[in-house]
Formats: structure tokens, sequence, C-alpha cells
């Protein structure tokens, strides 16, 4: 039975997205806390998007921790000032439970960015409490990739994130690169650890006896993972008679194009939003998996996607300059193939996948050692020794 009443706890954990909307750190996190739950009294500070309470009743989880989900105004496919007021909007919440529930210990990661860590770092400053902020990417540089952010306003929330990142008993994130990028841009003295983001769950998934020659694409398609290029590449490579299939699989603002790109051509397929086990068992019918990313944003993010794409078997080809951490990541670990973030290079590969010239199969790799790092057991292993056992003990 979830705790329903308030009153003083010894830690509080901060992730706007939860379970079970969000398969892969949701889940993660509802773990951390049930886990958490029996040595300490344990909060989560949330927002709803589908009625937590009756979803945890129903699957009998959450046992022994309080939530407090505030509401949810906006999802991943809201326009930008949308999202921007529901930043605002969770941060006054965040604020009124930490005040309600006044926690020593606070988990906090960058969803939302800059203003609700910036916030915890307050309230560590003024009531003695300590924290670990988990950059699953870096603000306000990443946004700034895709859109402009007025000069002013990008100092400002530079400067708070940068404070926020000094105060921190210690920071995680997800990748070397942007480690030290955090190092760099905040002068933080605090330990930052790396920890990979695990993947979503395989258990329930069929692996099939031959794999769709095609692609497979499932995660946000925001404005970070080059859809409309994407999108322009698979038209032309359709219209010139190609017979790969495609299929997409996930929300975001560029979600109407590929579903119209489904519309236009039977090879293209969108199922729109699925549940985590579909995602999974989508990656592992297909042979090959889509992984686009803007070169710029590699520095401060990284796609959650990929740890997925290495548990379903698929071959990855990341659409990317050859000088980013994703492609370092695919090609050092012999996952797949790293092709130019332009739309005649794209339908090239394609073609070459075609005719036989990259095989799938080929591209293994290191894909054993890759599943136990990013098993959701080390994945709650490391989080623990960062939280409780190192930074964040007496």
């Amino acid at each position: 039975m979830t705790t329903t009443h308030s009153g003083r706890r010894d830690i509080a954990i901060i992730n706007r997205s939860f379970w079970p909307i969000y398969p892969v750190i949701g889940e993660a996190l509802l773990r951390f806390s049930e886990k958490l739950s029996g040595s300490y009294t344990v909060s989560v500070i949330l927002q709803d998007h589908a009625g937590i309470r009756k979803h945890l009743a129903e699957c009998e989880r959450g046992d022994g921790v309080e939530f407090l989900p505030g509401k949810a105004w906006s999802s991943s496919s809201s326009g930008i000032l949308v999202r921007a007021l529901d930043s605002v909007y969770f941060m006054c919440w965040v604020l009124y439970a930490l005040l309600r529930t006044r926690p020593g210990k606070v988990y906090v990661s960058t969803d939302p960015p800059v203003l609700v860590p910036f916030v915890v770092m307050l309230y560590a400053r003024l009531f003695g409490a300590r924290y670990v902020y988990h950059l699953q990417d870096i603000h306000p540089e990443a946004a700034s990739v895709v859109m402009r952010v007025q000069p002013l306003v990008y100092k400002l929330l530079r400067w708070m994130d940068g404070v926020t990142m000094r105060h921190a008993q210690a920071l995680i994130t997800i990748t070397d690169e942007m480690a030290e990028e955090i190092r760099k841009r905040s002068g933080t003295k605090a330990p930052v650890y790396v920890i990979s983001n695990p993947a979503v769950s395989f258990d329930d998934v069929n692996p099939p006896t031959d794999r769709v020659k095609g692609m497979t694409f499932c995660g946000n398609a925001g404005r970070l993972q080059r859809i409309p290029l994407l999108v322009d590449a698979i038209t032309q490579y359709l219209e010139n008679g190609g017979t790969l299939k495609f299929a997409f699989a996930g929300g975001g603002v560029f979600a109407p194009d590929i579903k119209a790109l489904a519309g236009r051509f039977s090879q293209v397929e969108y199922l729109g939003q699925v549940s985590a086990t579909e995602a999974a068992q989508l990656n592992c019918d297909y042979e090959w998996a889509l992984l686009p990313i803007e070169d710029e944003v590699t520095r401060y993010a990284f796609p959650s996607k990929s740890s997925s794409y290495v548990f379903s078997g698929a071959a990855v080809m990341a659409i990317c300059g050859e000088q980013t951490s994703v492609s370092q990541w695919v090609s050092g670990n012999g996952l797949g193939v790293v092709v130019p973030p332009l739309v005649g290079s794209v339908v090239e590969t394609f073609r070459a996948i075609e005719r036989g010239e990259l095989i799938a199969d080929d591209f293994d790799g290191n894909r054993e050692g890759l599943r136990k790092s990013l098993s959701f057991d080390r994945f709650l292993e490391r989080l623990e020794d960062c939280f409780v056992t190192g930074a964040m003990c007496e």
C-alpha cells in the first residue's frame, strides 16, 4: 500500500516524467523509491499524466512510498510555450511538496530542466538538506541547439544551473563527454558520476524467426532527432522504388509528419504511442534501428532509445557527424553504421542495405557487455551507490 499521509520525509525523489507513461527512467525511479522505502521514509514528486494512484493500486506497486503527483498540463507534442508554462507550474508544485515533506535528502533530475533543480538548491540551502542532481541532458544548451533562446535569458538560465551544480552533493550524467562539459561549464568540485540509462524490459518479447528487412524508430520524434531530414530521405528512397519497410512508434512535435508519410506510402507504418513491451517487440522485429541526432546536442544529451536498441539485437543506423559521442558509441561497440546527416547519404545507405551490401547480422559487436551495463539492476545498483552509499552519506 502506498503511503498517503504527509510529514517530514527522509528522502524525496523528483522527476516530472514517471511510471507508467515513461517505462525506462520512470520505471527505474519507481523501483528505486520502492527499494529505499524499506529503510527510509520516501516521497516521490512527479506530474500525473495517467492517474498514477489507480495504476499503482492495480499493479500493486509503490508499497510504502508517498506519491505527490501534480497535474500534467502538457506532453512531448505540446508547443514550446505550453511546455514552458507547465515547467513553471511544476516548479511551484515541487516547492510546495518540499515544504510539506521537508526531506533531508533529495534526488532531482533535469526533467524539467534548470528551474526545478534550482528550487531544490534553494530549498537545500535554506533547510540544510542535501541533493544529488541527475543531468539526463544539459540545459539551456540542449534547448538552444534547435531553438533560439534570448541571450539574457540564456545567460540567466546557465548561471542558475551552474549554481545548482556547484552546490550539489554529487552530480550524475550519462556520458563522459557530458561529464566533462558539466565540469568545464560549472566549475563544480562535486563528484560527477557517469551512469548509463537502462533499457526497457525485454522479458516479454518474443524474438522473431526472421526479422523484417527494414528500419524501426521508437522514441520521441522531437526537435533534436532530425525527423525532417529522415522524412525527406525516406520519401526520396521510396519514390524511386525502394523496398525496405519502415516502422515508427512514439509521439513528439514531428509525429504528424511521420503519420502523413505513413499515409502516403504502404511501406511506412506509424503506430503512435505504444507500451514499453510493444516498443521492445517492434525493435526486435526489424533488422535495423534508426538513431538520428543533431550533432551539437550530443555534447549535452544522449539518445535514450540507444539502450533499447542494444537489447533488441537490431543493427543501428546512426545519422550524425563522425566526431560525436553517438558516432563513437555506435562504431566503437560495433553496433552498426554512422551516416552523415545528408539526405543523399541516408538514401544511399538505404539502398546499400536493400542490395545486401550492409548486413545487420554483421553488427553484433559488444552487445553482451553492453547489455550487462545497461540492465535495470546495474542502474539501480549504481544509483544507490551515488545517492545513499556514497555522496549522500554522513
